[in-house]
C-alpha cells in the first residue's frame, strides 16, 4: 500500500504536532518546578 504524498505530508504534521506538544509540556512542567523550588527556598 503506497501513502500518496498528501497522507504522507498530513502523517508527519500529526507526528511533529504531538512532538510539539509533549515538548510544550516539559517545559510547562520545568517551569513550575522552577517556580515551586523558588518559592519552597523563599520561605526559609
Amino acid at each position: 500500500m503506497m501513502t500518496t504524498p498528501d497522507e504522507f505530508e498530513t502523517q508527519r504534521r500529526k507526528i511533529i504536532q504531538g512532538r510539539n506538544r509533549m515538548l510544550g509540556l516539559v517545559l510547562a512542567g520545568f517551569a513550575v518546578l522552577f517556580f515551586a523550588i523558588s518559592i519552597a527556598k523563599m520561605s526559609h
